[in-house]
């Protein structure tokens, strides 16, 4: 697909962008025991295997050749589903409790490089003087072209107090420099919120993680505490790539009646089949108070815009799904990422696991946005010049050997026209050319301006490919809730 811009990672969260995991640190069940082993493959395998450790021309390590079997074998079935070895496994872990030792860098690729999308406020990077917009040449001397996102992560990586050196390019600058950064624990705030203006609020949600729904609760009371007349909500899902399933069901809850349908699932095992309700065993993480249980009351009917973006992935997903689905919000923006898989995370040993996509999840109409994303009820470019960076995305149906959406067939949805090399590259050059990363919920955030014309009435401005259309925009205003199954 020519040089497209990667998903966005947070150095150290890149191993889980876009995971809806139902996480189950469970022993790995012996399912399946009654098919019988296709001997004849075993048997190559074995022979491959002793022919490596015969004829090859130096030593191989026995647990690396294994490994490396597993993790071809897993990493093969869909882009979501991998082997996970110690060090794999153990930041996983960090990652999902929103905590990882790195740099504290949101990253891209741009022409081969890395680019900062946004040092996070006090983080080794941001005190280093690195700033939005920076290209990543070097990580210790090593030259980044050729190297993919991940690979590039992991260099940056490491334990706490240890050095890496970056050489960093910037627009303007006579030359690159080389600058030295010490790696520290960075923890991830998943939610953001303030008052954007007198009547209107702004709640960001990062990523889902374990402290997700807590965090969410505290800001909301926070915000009814300052302002309990609020006429309008933005829930800000842009470049959110999802995280923790329970997390999802919560946020959604808090915004619907109690025990609506938040999201399905349907897989082989019969714990992939399952309905999800908003009620507090399928969203509470930890043992304790329901952490929605003193939400002010005007949360289920205040009105609604959800923001989203080509960088909205699975978790956020759901909850944009889930929303659009009630008619409890109108979801804006550009057409989200289409990850409409679960991965649960089986454990083989104390130190390893198994990553893998065990089932579709459907909103509570029965939709699979696999493959296909969320579309959103108002089209909105990121900027008034266009779609900035969501025009070079990568999305779920550019992927090679992704899960199909079954309702639609093979048939996918991917977030522009197929171009041949050549022109995906002057395409790509032409878009980053003019991009610049934006600070959402800033003053220069036009989509969220957009969100708050559609409150007050003031007409929304489009995205360009809807500009002509003259229809009129959806309104927020809640209606009653699908009948509950």
């Amino acid at each position: 697909m020519g040089k497209k811009l990667k998903n966005l990672g947070l150095i150290g969260l890149g191993m889980v962008a876009g995971v809806a995991a139902s996480v189950q640190y469970s022993a790995l069940a012996q399912k399946g025991g009654d098919a019988p082993l296709p001997l004849d493959e075993l048997r190559q395998l074995a022979d491959v295997y002793a022919l490596i450790k015969s004829d090859y021309v130096e030593k191989v390590d026995d647990k690396k050749l294994l490994s490396d079997a597993i993790a071809g074998m897993v990493n093969s079935l869909d882009p979501h589903s991998m082997y996970l070895d110690q060090k794999d496994f153990a930041e996983m872990r960090e990652e999902v409790q929103g905590r990882f030792v790195g740099l504290g860098i949101e990253i891209a690729m741009e022409d081969g490089y890395v680019k900062i999308v946004s040092p996070i406020d006090d983080s080794p990077a941001y005190r280093a003087g690195i700033k939005a917009g920076d290209l990543i040449t070097r990580i210790d001397n090593v030259p980044v072209k050729g190297l993919s996102l991940d690979d590039a992560i992991k260099r940056m990586r490491g334990e706490p107090h240890s050095k890496v050196m970056l050489t960093i390019a910037r627009r303007g600058a006579d030359a690159p420099w080389v600058v030295p950064v010490e790696r520290e624990e960075i923890h991830v705030a998943s939610v953001k919120a303030k008052m954007i203006e007198p009547g209107y609020a702004w709640l960001r949600i990062n990523q889902f993680q374990e402290e997700t729904l807590d965090e969410v609760a505290g800001k909301l009371k926070g915000l009814y505490a300052r302002n309990p007349n609020i006429k309008g909500l933005v829930l800000d899902l842009r470049n959110d790539p999802g995280g923790l399933l329970p997390s999802a069901i919560g946020v959604s809850a808090a915004f619907l009646p109690a025990n609506d349908v938040i999201v399905s699932t349907k897989g082989q095992l019969a714990e992939s089949n399952t309905t999800f309700y908003g009620r507090r065993e399928f969203y509470a993480v930890k043992p304790g108070a329901d952490p929605l249980a003193k939400l002010p009351a005007a949360l289920k009917t205040v009105p609604m815009v959800v923001l989203v973006n080509t960088g909205s992935a699975s978790a956020s997903e759901i909850v944009a799904g889930a929303l659009q689905d009630y008619k409890r919000a109108i979801v804006m923006g550009s057409q989200t990422f289409g990850k409409g898989s679960v991965q649960t995370l089986r454990q083989l040993t104390p130190d390893t696991a198994v990553k893998l996509t065990t089932a579709r999840y459907y909103t509570p109409k029965g939709r699979s946005i696999q493959a296909l994303g969320i579309v959103p009820d108002i089209k909105v470019d990121e900027t008034p010049e266009g779609d900035g960076l969501n025009a070079v995305r990568v999305r779920e149906a550019d992927l090679d050997h992704h899960l199909t959406n079954e309702s639609a067939g093979s048939k996918s949805a991917s977030a522009k026209p197929r171009r041949d090399e050549l022109e995906e590259e002057q395409f790509t050059a032409a878009a980053m050319k003019h991009a610049k990363p934006v600070e959402f919920g800033g003053k220069d955030d036009f989509q969220l301006a957009q969100a708050l014309n559609h409150f007050k009435g003031i007409k929304v401005e489009l995205a360009k490919e809807d500009a002509d259309e003259d229809k009129p925009a959806p309104v927020t205003e809640p209606k009653p809730p699908l009948p509950k199954k």
